[in-house]
Protein backbone atom coordinates (compact mmCIF):
# COMPACT_ATOMS: atom_id res chain seq x y z
CA UNK A 1 0.00 0.00 0.00
CA UNK A 2 1.51 3.53 -0.73
CA UNK A 3 2.43 5.69 2.18
CA UNK A 4 1.92 8.83 -0.07
CA UNK A 5 3.35 10.22 -3.37
CA UNK A 6 7.39 10.94 -3.40
CA UNK A 7 8.43 14.32 -3.44
CA UNK A 8 9.09 16.24 -6.59
CA UNK A 9 7.01 16.20 -9.77
CA UNK A 10 5.92 12.04 -9.03
CA UNK A 11 3.62 11.64 -12.12
CA UNK A 12 6.31 11.80 -15.57
CA UNK A 13 6.05 11.18 -19.28
CA UNK A 14 8.35 8.90 -20.50
CA UNK A 15 9.70 8.76 -24.04
CA UNK A 16 7.29 6.50 -25.37
CA UNK A 17 3.91 9.03 -24.05
CA UNK A 18 3.46 6.77 -21.58
CA UNK A 19 2.86 9.00 -18.00
CA UNK A 20 4.51 6.89 -14.61
CA UNK A 21 3.44 7.06 -11.14
CA UNK A 22 5.71 7.02 -8.04
CA UNK A 23 4.79 6.52 -4.21
CA UNK A 24 6.52 5.40 -0.81
CA UNK A 25 5.55 2.07 0.29
CA UNK A 26 7.30 0.21 3.41
CA UNK A 27 10.70 -1.08 2.08
CA UNK A 28 10.62 0.32 -1.49
CA UNK A 29 9.23 2.74 -4.23
CA UNK A 30 5.63 1.77 -5.79
CA UNK A 31 5.16 2.43 -9.29
CA UNK A 32 2.16 2.58 -11.37
CA UNK A 33 2.04 2.87 -15.52
CA UNK A 34 -0.03 3.70 -18.49
CA UNK A 35 -0.54 0.70 -20.45
CA UNK A 36 -0.91 2.77 -23.69
CA UNK A 37 0.03 6.40 -24.17
CA UNK A 38 -2.75 7.90 -22.95
CA UNK A 39 -4.55 5.61 -20.65
CA UNK A 40 -7.28 5.25 -19.29
CA UNK A 41 -5.93 1.76 -18.12
CA UNK A 42 -2.52 1.69 -15.86
CA UNK A 43 -0.40 -1.13 -15.17
CA UNK A 44 0.70 -1.92 -11.26
CA UNK A 45 1.70 -1.10 -8.53
CA UNK A 46 4.73 -2.58 -8.76
CA UNK A 47 7.39 -2.40 -6.04
CA UNK A 48 10.75 -1.96 -6.21
CA UNK A 49 12.95 -2.29 -2.56
CA UNK A 50 14.35 0.63 -1.60
CA UNK A 51 15.51 -0.80 1.92
CA UNK A 52 16.04 1.34 4.95
CA UNK A 53 15.99 4.53 2.27
CA UNK A 54 13.45 7.56 3.05
CA UNK A 55 12.50 10.50 1.91
CA UNK A 56 12.69 9.62 -1.80
CA UNK A 57 12.23 11.85 -4.30
CA UNK A 58 11.67 11.82 -8.07
CA UNK A 59 13.06 14.57 -11.01
CA UNK A 60 13.47 14.18 -14.75
CA UNK A 61 15.56 16.19 -17.64
CA UNK A 62 15.00 16.59 -21.13
CA UNK A 63 16.37 12.68 -21.85
CA UNK A 64 13.15 11.61 -20.10
CA UNK A 65 15.13 9.20 -17.74
CA UNK A 66 13.49 8.93 -14.05
CA UNK A 67 15.99 9.93 -11.41
CA UNK A 68 15.44 9.24 -7.69
CA UNK A 69 17.21 9.89 -4.71
CA UNK A 70 16.62 8.73 -0.60
CA UNK A 71 18.77 8.98 2.06
CA UNK A 72 19.34 5.74 4.89
CA UNK A 73 20.19 5.96 8.60
CA UNK A 74 21.16 3.40 10.00
CA UNK A 75 23.34 1.95 12.71
CA UNK A 76 26.73 -0.27 12.24
CA UNK A 77 26.25 -3.60 13.42
CA UNK A 78 28.22 -5.20 15.52
CA UNK A 79 30.21 -2.29 17.01
CA UNK A 80 30.11 0.88 18.47
CA UNK A 81 26.15 1.49 17.51
CA UNK A 82 27.18 3.98 15.41
CA UNK A 83 24.47 6.29 13.79
CA UNK A 84 25.20 6.97 9.48
CA UNK A 85 23.28 9.22 7.24
CA UNK A 86 24.30 8.48 3.70
CA UNK A 87 22.67 9.44 0.12
CA UNK A 88 21.64 7.02 -2.78
CA UNK A 89 20.39 7.56 -6.50
CA UNK A 90 18.55 5.11 -9.00
CA UNK A 91 17.80 5.90 -12.16
CA UNK A 92 14.67 4.36 -14.54
CA UNK A 93 15.68 4.58 -18.03
CA UNK A 94 12.40 3.62 -20.24
CA UNK A 95 8.49 3.93 -18.99
CA UNK A 96 7.48 0.20 -17.40
CA UNK A 97 11.36 -0.96 -17.17
CA UNK A 98 12.62 -1.96 -14.12
CA UNK A 99 14.70 0.45 -11.79
CA UNK A 100 18.58 0.12 -11.70
CA UNK A 101 20.60 -0.23 -8.70
CA UNK A 102 20.94 2.53 -5.94
CA UNK A 103 24.02 3.37 -5.45
CA UNK A 104 25.66 5.13 -2.65
CA UNK A 105 26.30 8.81 -2.71
CA UNK A 106 28.08 8.34 0.85
CA UNK A 107 28.19 10.95 3.27
CA UNK A 108 27.70 14.94 3.50
CA UNK A 109 30.20 15.25 5.19
CA UNK A 110 33.92 13.63 6.78
CA UNK A 111 32.39 14.69 10.42
CA UNK A 112 29.60 11.94 11.11
CA UNK A 113 27.90 14.40 13.41
CA UNK A 114 27.43 16.65 11.24
CA UNK A 115 26.20 14.58 8.36
CA UNK A 116 23.00 13.16 10.34
CA UNK A 117 22.01 16.84 10.27
CA UNK A 118 21.47 16.30 6.00
CA UNK A 119 17.66 17.28 5.22
CA UNK A 120 16.10 15.51 2.33
CA UNK A 121 17.49 14.84 -1.33
CA UNK A 122 16.08 16.56 -4.05
CA UNK A 123 16.88 15.70 -7.34
CA UNK A 124 16.69 17.23 -11.67
CA UNK A 125 18.71 16.43 -14.57
CA UNK A 126 20.30 19.02 -16.84
CA UNK A 127 20.90 19.08 -20.51
CA UNK A 128 23.74 16.51 -20.75
CA UNK A 129 21.57 13.78 -18.89
CA UNK A 130 23.98 14.81 -15.81
CA UNK A 131 21.35 14.55 -12.22
CA UNK A 132 21.57 17.07 -9.71
CA UNK A 133 21.12 16.09 -5.94
CA UNK A 134 20.49 19.10 -3.68
CA UNK A 135 19.69 18.98 0.47
CA UNK A 136 20.25 20.97 3.21
CA UNK A 137 23.73 20.87 4.71
CA UNK A 138 24.57 21.33 8.51
CA UNK A 139 24.55 24.82 8.40
CA UNK A 140 20.91 25.26 6.92
CA UNK A 141 22.89 26.18 3.94
CA UNK A 142 22.33 23.83 0.62
CA UNK A 143 24.84 21.50 -0.91
CA UNK A 144 24.79 19.75 -4.16
CA UNK A 145 26.41 16.71 -6.07
CA UNK A 146 26.60 15.92 -9.51
CA UNK A 147 27.38 12.84 -11.45
CA UNK A 148 30.23 13.18 -13.65
CA UNK A 149 30.61 12.25 -17.82
CA UNK A 150 31.97 9.24 -16.52
CA UNK A 151 29.25 8.00 -14.41
CA UNK A 152 30.78 8.76 -11.19
CA UNK A 153 29.98 11.62 -8.77
CA UNK A 154 32.13 14.51 -7.75
CA UNK A 155 32.03 15.66 -4.53
CA UNK A 156 29.53 17.28 -2.68
CA UNK A 157 29.62 21.78 -3.15
CA UNK A 158 28.70 23.93 -0.76
CA UNK A 159 26.36 26.50 -2.89
CA UNK A 160 26.28 28.54 0.36
CA UNK A 161 22.81 30.14 1.81
CA UNK A 162 21.52 30.48 5.60
CA UNK A 163 18.54 29.57 7.38
CA UNK A 164 16.89 27.41 4.84
CA UNK A 165 14.03 24.88 5.09
CA UNK A 166 14.52 21.30 4.55
CA UNK A 167 11.94 20.93 1.51
CA UNK A 168 13.55 22.32 -1.49
CA UNK A 169 12.58 22.04 -5.21
CA UNK A 170 14.84 21.39 -7.77
CA UNK A 171 13.75 21.47 -11.74
CA UNK A 172 15.15 22.19 -15.24
CA UNK A 173 13.82 23.79 -18.43
CA UNK A 174 13.67 22.27 -21.57
CA UNK A 175 16.76 23.44 -22.69
CA UNK A 176 18.33 21.64 -19.97
CA UNK A 177 19.31 24.38 -17.45
CA UNK A 178 18.61 23.10 -13.48
CA UNK A 179 16.87 25.81 -11.27
CA UNK A 180 16.54 25.76 -7.50
CA UNK A 181 14.49 27.39 -4.67
CA UNK A 182 14.62 27.12 -0.94
CA UNK A 183 12.08 28.82 1.17
CA UNK A 184 13.69 29.41 4.33
CA UNK A 185 13.23 31.57 7.74
CA UNK A 186 14.17 35.15 6.17
CA UNK A 187 11.89 34.28 2.37
CA UNK A 188 12.93 32.24 -0.52
CA UNK A 189 16.51 31.51 -2.41
CA UNK A 190 17.06 30.86 -5.44
CA UNK A 191 19.82 29.33 -7.68
CA UNK A 192 20.07 28.39 -11.01
CA UNK A 193 22.26 27.62 -14.71
CA UNK A 194 23.32 30.90 -16.65
CA UNK A 195 23.52 28.48 -19.42
CA UNK A 196 23.01 24.67 -20.06
CA UNK A 197 25.79 23.02 -17.81
CA UNK A 198 26.95 25.77 -16.62
CA UNK A 199 28.02 26.50 -12.62
CA UNK A 200 24.75 27.27 -10.09
CA UNK A 201 24.49 30.68 -9.65
CA UNK A 202 23.08 32.60 -6.93
CA UNK A 203 19.99 34.69 -7.69
CA UNK A 204 18.25 37.56 -5.89
CA UNK A 205 16.58 36.16 -2.76
CA UNK A 206 12.55 37.14 -2.22
CA UNK A 207 11.60 38.31 1.08
CA UNK A 208 7.94 35.71 1.05
CA UNK A 209 7.88 33.28 3.71
CA UNK A 210 7.02 29.80 2.08
CA UNK A 211 5.11 26.68 3.65
CA UNK A 212 8.38 24.06 4.14
CA UNK A 213 7.93 21.76 0.96
CA UNK A 214 5.43 23.70 -1.07
CA UNK A 215 7.42 25.29 -3.72
CA UNK A 216 7.44 23.83 -7.20
CA UNK A 217 8.51 24.97 -10.44
CA UNK A 218 6.83 25.30 -14.09
CA UNK A 219 8.76 26.70 -17.28
CA UNK A 220 6.37 29.23 -18.21
CA UNK A 221 8.22 30.77 -21.62
CA UNK A 222 11.24 29.82 -23.30
CA UNK A 223 13.88 29.68 -20.49
CA UNK A 224 11.43 31.57 -17.98
CA UNK A 225 10.20 29.74 -14.40
CA UNK A 226 7.21 30.53 -12.18
CA UNK A 227 7.60 29.28 -8.62
CA UNK A 228 4.93 28.52 -6.53
CA UNK A 229 4.27 28.12 -3.45
CA UNK A 230 2.10 28.09 -0.19
CA UNK A 231 2.48 31.32 1.97
CA UNK A 232 3.34 30.39 5.63
CA UNK A 233 0.86 32.22 7.24
CA UNK A 234 -2.41 30.33 5.33
CA UNK A 235 -2.86 33.38 2.66
CA UNK A 236 -3.23 31.25 -0.16
CA UNK A 237 -0.90 30.38 -3.43
CA UNK A 238 1.56 32.92 -4.28
CA UNK A 239 3.94 32.70 -7.71
CA UNK A 240 7.48 35.07 -8.57
CA UNK A 241 8.94 35.36 -12.07
CA UNK A 242 11.69 37.31 -12.62
CA UNK A 243 10.66 40.72 -14.22
CA UNK A 244 7.01 40.11 -12.87
CA UNK A 245 7.52 40.17 -9.36
CA UNK A 246 5.16 38.25 -6.84
CA UNK A 247 1.98 37.40 -7.20
CA UNK A 248 -0.87 36.38 -4.97
CA UNK A 249 -3.13 33.60 -6.29
CA UNK A 250 -5.87 32.85 -3.73
CA UNK A 251 -6.78 29.23 -2.60
CA UNK A 252 -6.49 29.77 1.02
CA UNK A 253 -4.96 27.79 3.51
CA UNK A 254 -3.25 24.06 2.23
CA UNK A 255 -0.68 21.26 2.65
CA UNK A 256 2.29 19.76 0.56
CA UNK A 257 3.02 21.28 -2.25
CA UNK A 258 1.30 23.23 -5.41
CA UNK A 259 1.30 21.03 -8.59
CA UNK A 260 1.86 22.93 -11.79
CA UNK A 261 1.28 22.00 -15.55
CA UNK A 262 1.09 23.63 -19.05
CA UNK A 263 -2.10 22.80 -21.44
CA UNK A 264 -4.14 23.79 -23.97
CA UNK A 265 -7.64 25.01 -22.44
CA UNK A 266 -10.25 26.22 -24.85
CA UNK A 267 -7.50 26.67 -27.21
CA UNK A 268 -5.35 28.82 -24.85
CA UNK A 269 -1.85 28.44 -23.28
CA UNK A 270 -2.97 27.66 -19.82
CA UNK A 271 -1.16 26.81 -16.41
CA UNK A 272 -2.91 24.45 -14.30
CA UNK A 273 -2.70 24.62 -10.52
CA UNK A 274 -3.61 21.75 -8.34
CA UNK A 275 -2.88 21.36 -4.47
CA UNK A 276 -4.07 19.81 -1.01
CA UNK A 277 -6.48 21.88 0.94
CA UNK A 278 -6.43 21.72 4.68
CA UNK A 279 -9.45 19.44 4.49
CA UNK A 280 -7.38 16.89 2.57
CA UNK A 281 -9.33 17.17 -0.81
CA UNK A 282 -7.40 18.38 -4.01
CA UNK A 283 -8.50 21.75 -5.24
CA UNK A 284 -7.98 22.91 -9.08
CA UNK A 285 -7.22 26.35 -11.09
CA UNK A 286 -6.29 27.33 -14.53
CA UNK A 287 -5.64 30.73 -15.88
CA UNK A 288 -3.76 32.01 -18.93
CA UNK A 289 0.00 31.59 -18.72
CA UNK A 290 1.54 33.94 -17.76
CA UNK A 291 -1.24 36.14 -17.39
CA UNK A 292 -1.98 35.67 -13.65
CA UNK A 293 -3.99 39.25 -13.82
CA UNK A 294 -7.07 37.35 -15.57
CA UNK A 295 -7.80 35.86 -11.94
CA UNK A 296 -8.74 32.41 -11.07
CA UNK A 297 -10.65 30.40 -9.47
CA UNK A 298 -10.39 27.61 -7.17
CA UNK A 299 -12.51 24.08 -7.53
CA UNK A 300 -12.75 21.77 -5.07
CA UNK A 301 -12.43 17.66 -6.52
CA UNK A 302 -11.86 14.32 -5.39
CA UNK A 303 -11.63 12.81 -2.12
CA UNK A 304 -9.65 13.05 0.44
CA UNK A 305 -5.62 12.49 -0.59
CA UNK A 306 -2.29 12.03 1.05
CA UNK A 307 0.02 14.89 0.65
CA UNK A 308 0.26 16.29 -2.88
CA UNK A 309 -1.40 16.04 -5.85
CA UNK A 310 0.07 15.53 -9.15
CA UNK A 311 -0.33 17.21 -12.65
CA UNK A 312 0.69 16.15 -16.24
CA UNK A 313 -0.01 16.50 -20.06
CA UNK A 314 -0.67 12.90 -21.45
CA UNK A 315 0.13 11.85 -24.84
CA UNK A 316 -3.20 13.20 -26.32
CA UNK A 317 -2.89 16.85 -24.94
CA UNK A 318 -5.24 16.12 -22.35
CA UNK A 319 -4.60 17.37 -18.19
CA UNK A 320 -4.19 14.26 -15.74
CA UNK A 321 -4.73 14.77 -12.26
CA UNK A 322 -3.32 12.34 -10.02
CA UNK A 323 -3.54 11.70 -5.77
CA UNK A 324 -2.66 8.66 -3.34
CA UNK A 325 -6.08 8.03 -1.30
CA UNK A 326 -6.43 7.53 2.16
CA UNK A 327 -6.38 4.06 1.68
CA UNK A 328 -3.07 4.05 -0.82
CA UNK A 329 -4.76 3.68 -4.04
CA UNK A 330 -3.41 5.67 -6.99
CA UNK A 331 -6.52 8.04 -7.90
CA UNK A 332 -6.46 9.69 -11.77
CA UNK A 333 -8.91 12.19 -13.65
CA UNK A 334 -8.59 13.46 -16.85
CA UNK A 335 -9.55 16.18 -18.68
CA UNK A 336 -12.20 15.31 -20.81
CA UNK A 337 -11.66 17.50 -24.27
CA UNK A 338 -9.24 20.59 -24.92
CA UNK A 339 -12.79 22.34 -25.16
CA UNK A 340 -12.54 23.07 -21.17
CA UNK A 341 -11.10 22.05 -18.20
CA UNK A 342 -14.07 19.93 -17.43
CA UNK A 343 -13.15 16.21 -16.32
CA UNK A 344 -14.11 12.53 -16.41
CA UNK A 345 -14.79 10.09 -13.61
CA UNK A 346 -12.28 9.40 -10.81
CA UNK A 347 -10.00 6.15 -11.46
CA UNK A 348 -9.05 4.26 -8.78
CA UNK A 349 -5.41 1.80 -9.76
Amino acid sequence: MALGPLAGRWVLAGKDGRLTAYARAEGGLLRWTERVPGGPDWSGPDLFPADGLTDLSVGQGPDGYAHFAGRRRARAEGGDGTETLTYHHAVQYQSGRPMGPWDSLGTLYHNVEMSLRGGPPAVTVDAQGTPHVFVRNNGRGIHVKRQDRKGGWAAWQDLRGSMTFEGCCASSTADGRIWFAAPGEKGLSFWAQNGPGGPLERGEDVPYLALDGSVRALETGPGRVTHFWHAADGSGVFAHREGAGVMALGGGPAYGAVAAVRALVDGYDCTVLAHRAVGGRTVLAAYPTEHEAAGLWWTEIGEECLESPALAVDARGLVVIASISARGELLVNRQKDSSGLSLGRWQRF
